[in-house]
């Protein structure tokens, strides 16, 4: 099982929507064969392995990360395949969360009389797919933000002034982060005051992709209640999709956007502002999974007291910038007297001179 969770590993970067799935087939104590789902509407691991190992199939055990699918999508079936195949005992690492499958797949599997395990290093194969596995349970998608701070706790100059904090390793790590998120928020601040494009700038060879396969590009998404995003903004130019959240009925704004090409979607408020919440909501029926908020202190504060933000991306620069400066994240509720936001740190890792921070919310 732990080579079938390697192996689907090598989809991180290139499976959206679809979750990334490995499979090993044994026979005789020995591997025979090996998939792993590389590309939405291309054949599932299962699929794969099968195919490799043809008649030597019938009578193996298939090693699969998640439960196989039983119901016809971009594909057809892994749970008939696997029984066409004669293949004699299935060991998945967890459910499929999808409510098309949910234990459905196995049961199909026992009915035709394989052999069926499930949940072997099943806490291992649930890291491979946060975002899936919580739009399908939650109807939210995955959240991620990332933020920079000085060993002080500072973002910028009190100015508001746009100031690089972090090392040339940091902001390549970010763009790993970005590569695997199926969609990248901003704040119309952030695009008002630092004009970002917001791509992956990474190599194939960079992500280890197979040499068939290019960089997928997030959705790039802003937050913009009153529709003040220049035409001329570098998020709008075509090298990806960009999709605008916002809540304003001036029409001559929208259609003026809209006549540039540029894509809208009419969020309902929540105070002053398009709702997180609701953005999410939406682009969760958009089968987006894991999404990557790189905002200003505002719109990730908003995030994280609204409670949608799953995952703190923090990198921490050896650099003191005083206390005039701005601070990590606004967060009125603490400012009112609340009790601080707890974190649980899941890892520090060093990177050139810059430290990454991973912390959950608890």
């Amino acid at each position: 099982m732990s080579q079938a969770i390697s192996l689907a590993q090598r989809g991180l970067y290139t499976t959206r929507p679809n979750p990334r799935v490995g499979c090993v087939l044994v026979k005789d104590g020995n591997i025979i064969a090996e998939g792993w789902h590389q590309k939405a509407g291309n054949p599932h691991a299962e699929k794969i392995a099968l195919i490799a190992a043809g008649e030597q199939a019938r009578g193996s055990t298939a090693y699969v990360s998640l439960e196989p699918c039983c119901h016809y999508g971009r594909t057809p079936p892994c749970s008939k395949a696997l029984i066409e195949a004669g293949v004699a005992r299935v060991v998945a690492a967890m459910r499929d969360p999808n409510p098309q499958v949910q234990g459905k797949g196995l049961a199909q599997l026992a009915e035709a009389g394989i052999l069926v395990t499930c949940g072997v290093l099943e806490t291992e194969a649930i890291k491979l797919n946060p975002g899936f596995i919580k739009r399908m349970t939650t109807g939210l998608p995955w959240v991620r933000c990332k933020l920079a701070m000085s060993l002080d706790g500072r973002t910028a100059p009190a100015s508001g002034e746009r100031q690089i904090i972090t090392g040339e390793a940091a902001r390549k790590d970010v763009q790993f982060f970005r590569a695997r998120s199926d969609a990248i928020i901003t704040g119309i601040g952030t695009i008002l005051a630092d004009d970002p494009a917001l791509t992956v700038r990474l190599s194939s060879s960079e992500l280890k992709l197979e040499p068939a396969y290019q960089p997928l590009q997030p959705l790039r998404i802003i937050l913009d209640t009153n529709l003040r995003t220049p035409i001329t903004a570098q998020i709008l130019q075509p090298i990806a999709n960009t999709l605008i959240l916002h809540s304003s009925n001036n029409l001559n704004l929208i259609s003026n956007l809209e006549a540039a090409g540029v894509k809208l979607q009419f969020i309902p408020k929540f105070g002053n502002t398009v709702s997180i919440k609701k953005a999410l909501q939406f682009l969760a029926t958009q089968e987006i999974n894991e999404v990557l908020i790189e905002a200003g202190h505002i719109l990730a504060g908003a995030a994280i007291e609204d409670g949608v933000v799953d995952e703190l991306i923090i990198y921490l620069a050896p650099q003191l910038m005083g206390d005039a400066a701005l601070g990590l994240v606004h967060l009125p509720s603490t400012n009112n007297g609340c009790a601080p936001l707890r974190l649980n740190i899941k890892d520090i890792y060093a990177i050139d001179k810059d430290w990454r921070i991973t912390a959950h919310l608890i």
